[in-house]
């Protein structure tokens, strides 16, 4: 009998190439994780979500185009994604946009730059670590 326990899959979605390289960083170095891919904009997660299931999501809010708030919202209202975890990481620390993201279904929020401290705290809070 095979008693190993799957990886959660993770998506990570920011226009910032240093962002997503540094959120993959800390992600590697959790043994229970594993990224299914990461992308630059909302409309590359949206086809990416209708290719691969994901565990949970690392989400940018302030992203050229469509924002992350309005994926955000698309996800809330899309049965089989509802479920899934998303944590807002943005540089934005002001309380309104806070009360936004979690009014909108954010899981957590994490304030760029996201430190390995950061994400394994938030993981084990939401029960994911």
């Amino acid at each position: 009998m095979d008693t190993t326990k799957s990886k959660v899959r993770c998506l990570i979605v920011d226009d910032e190439p240093l962002a997503i390289k540094l959120i993959s960083s800390h992600i590697q170095q959790i043994e229970t994780m594993e990224i299914v891919a990461s992308c630059k904009n909302a409309l590359q997660a949206l086809e990416i979500l209708r290719k691969e299931p994901v565990d949970l999501m690392f989400l940018d809010i302030n992203m050229p185009g469509v924002d992350g708030t309005e994926i955000l919202a698309y996800l809330r209202r899309e049965p089989h994604l509802i479920p899934v975890p998303v944590f807002v990481v943005t540089s934005d620390d002001q309380p309104e946009t806070r009360r936004k993201v979690m009014s909108l279904g954010a899981t957590a929020m994490i304030i760029k730059p996201a430190t390995i401290d950061m994400i394994e705290s938030i993981l084990r809070k939401t029960r994911i670590l």
